[in-house]
């Protein structure tokens, strides 16, 4: 047991998850790992009797999670997909046939063979150069955990029998577990390990609970028992905390509550700044059921649907049918607001698959996004069919992703061009004049981006990837990731130069990376002249009013004065001191950390 003054007024701070603040008791969840033993047979009975083990956990976790999720609450039931994907994961061949397949070759023990299988899957997942995608590999963990319990006959304890109030404390959460959740007996939950884009995030929004995650050693500190504070806009979290932390705490939740309450009536409002500038705010999302959410917080269109999810959550590729069917329905919600659909972003060994190519090893530049879509064609081909139909149905736009030059763009663009002639042939509607962009996310196309233009309907810059390749960082190295850095001048004067291509060329230029949802980024986005900004939906509301704050007239003056500074910390310093004399209410909220 730990020393009550060890841990007492101790913070903890990690990745803030649903913006709100919750003051509770800790409640500790035991989810270590299922313990495995190996095992080896000589005996093609005992090897057959494995292969049955195995198919028969398949089949009874099969049942758990059907069952979960018909008993999944009506707040939550629009996130039945999560309990699908993980349906999905359990008959996937990546899963089940290499596990069987190693039962049978190596002559070992489920346990053993299902192990290996995830070695093997985690391996590949490691290589995706996206956060959303990567993170995706803890469902495969946690289906993995729950068939490792099942075979031994562990099962872990139901989240669904706490019966009094409680903070959650879990090195993780799998969506099972969060589906069980009885909300009005948890009131929050923190993590060791998670990111912004995991399940347990989302679920956590869903629920609209307040959850702290990436924590990274919350459970070698906190006690059953112990009092908490997880405060979900900022990240922190106290542990055993004084009288005065419980009390400012307090106070804070209430002014954020108002806060928040008054921002999301004006969520509807348009981005315009007083004098008169109009922006386009709009939502990224990985998923169909992510639409409403968009909508709700007052996005005014889709200005990034990713659409590997699609691409990963089924055995080999989803058929041009399935394709279609999912982007008709998210264009028929959006409709009139626009949707920016991005060309599948995955190379070909990322996922379950016919085709054979080899591992990479960096495969951030290697065959990847627009680059797989040439070598692959027929894939290529099937996603724009499906486009180009849904596009009949509603306003697309079509983004093709990680353009370097002319030449990638003019080959992308004659293969769109012949799949519109195959569908005049075949009489299948579409809209015609729909538009066609590049996303700027390499330096090389920054460069080019004058000669581009001239191709292009539009401009996204994606920033995320564009300061990881302009500044050499591996964003999910922990080495380096300190110079991961969007207010790098070099930065700063990229994003310029794309949106005076475009001004130039007279076509339209969006911003849809992590800056885009960041409050300390708006002034210089305004001032640059961006015609759209697109961000996680949550997001909307919050910069949506600042945008209706800031005169254009004073954020192109301060993008002046910024763009003579030289570095990253003295354009962050600038940014925090013109913030908290615009907007004190950010800081004392937790939205401007320094």
């Amino acid at each position: 047991m730990k020393e009550q003054s060890v841990t007492s007024g101790k913070e903890l701070r990690g990745i803030p998850v649903y913006p709100d603040i919750v003051i509770g008791k800790a409640h500790l969840v035991d989810r270590s790992r299922a313990k495995i033993l190996y095992q080896c047979f000589v005996n093609k009975e005992q090897v057959t009797r494995e292969v049955d083990r195995f198919e028969e956990a398949l089949r009874s976790v099969e049942a758990q999670f059907i069952s979960l999720k018909d008993r999944m609450p009506d707040t939550v039931k629009d996130q039945a997909f999560i309990l699908d994907s993980h349906l999905m994961i359990l008959k996937d061949s990546m899963l089940r046939d290499s596990t069987i397949n190693k039962i049978l070759s190596e002559k070992i023990n489920a346990e053993w063979a299902l192990k290996k299988t995830l070695e093997e899957i985690r391996g590949v997942f490691e290589q995706i150069d996206d956060d959303y995608i990567s993170n995706r590999i803890s469902d495969v963990e946690n289906v993995a955990e729950r068939l490792l319990r099942t075979l031994s006959g562990d099962t872990a304890h139901s989240l669904s029998n706490i019966n009094h109030r409680v903070i959650i404390v879990a090195h993780d959460l799998s969506p099972a577990d969060t589906t069980e959740l009885n909300t009005a007996k948890v009131m929050g939950f923190i993590t060791d390990v998670g990111g912004r884009t995991s399940h347990t995030a989302i679920m956590a929004q869903a629920l609209e609970i307040p959850a702290v995650v990436g924590l990274e050693n919350a459970t070698a500190w906190v006690e059953d028992g112990d009092l908490l504070i997880v405060d979900g806009s900022s990240g922190v979290v106290v542990i055993n905390p004084e009288d005065s932390d419980i009390i400012s705490y307090q106070e804070r939740k209430l002014q954020l509550e108002k806060y928040n309450s008054s921002i999301a009536r004006m969520s509807h409002l348009p981005a315009e700044t007083p004098d008169g500038h109009r922006i386009a705010i709009t939502a990224n999302i990985e998923f169909l059921e992510e639409v409403t959410a968009a909508k709700d917080y007052g996005g005014e269109g889709i200005g990034l649907y990713r659409t590997e999810f699609l691409y990963l959550r089924g055995k080999g590729f989803p058929d041009e049918e399935e394709l279609f069917e999912d982007y008709r329905e998210v264009v028929e919600i959006m409709r009139p607001a626009p949707v920016s659909i991005r060309t599948l972003d995955l190379g070909g060994d990322k996922f379950a698959s016919d085709i054979a190519i080899s591992e990479e090893n960096n495969p951030a530049l290697g065959l990847r996004a627009i680059r797989f879509c040439l070598r692959e064609p027929e894939i290529f081909k099937t996603q724009l069919r499906a486009i180009l139909r849904a596009s009949a149905f509603g306003s697309i736009q079509l983004m093709f992703p990680m353009i370097s030059g002319l030449q990638e763009l003019l080959d992308a663009r004659a293969i769109l061009d012949k799949v519109r002639e195959d569908l005049d042939r075949e009489d299948i509607p579409y809209d015609t004049a729909m538009e066609v962009g590049i996303m700027m996310e390499v330096p090389a196309a920054v460069a080019m981006a004058e000669v581009l233009a001239h191709y292009c309907d539009f401009f996204s810059i994606g920033t995320n990837d564009l300061i990881q390749y302009a500044l050499a960082i591996d964003r999910v190295n922990e080495h380096v990731a300190y110079m991961y850095q969007p207010f790098h001048p070099a930065i700063l004067r990229m994003i310029r130069q794309v949106v005076e291509a475009a001004r130039n060329a007279n076509i339209r230029v969006s911003l849809c990376g992590e800056m885009a949802g960041d409050p300390l980024c708006i002034s210089i986005l305004l001032g640059i002249g961006l015609d759209g900004l697109s961000m996680n939906a949550r997001a909307i509301p919050l910069i949506k009013k600042l945008v209706r704050a800031i005169p254009i007239k004073q954020a192109r003056a301060d993008l002046e004065e910024i763009m003579r500074l030289n570095t990253a910390k003295e354009v962050r310093t600038y940014l925090l001191k013109r913030s908290r004399e615009m907007f004190p209410e950010l800081e004392e909220k937790g939205y401007l950390l320094d």
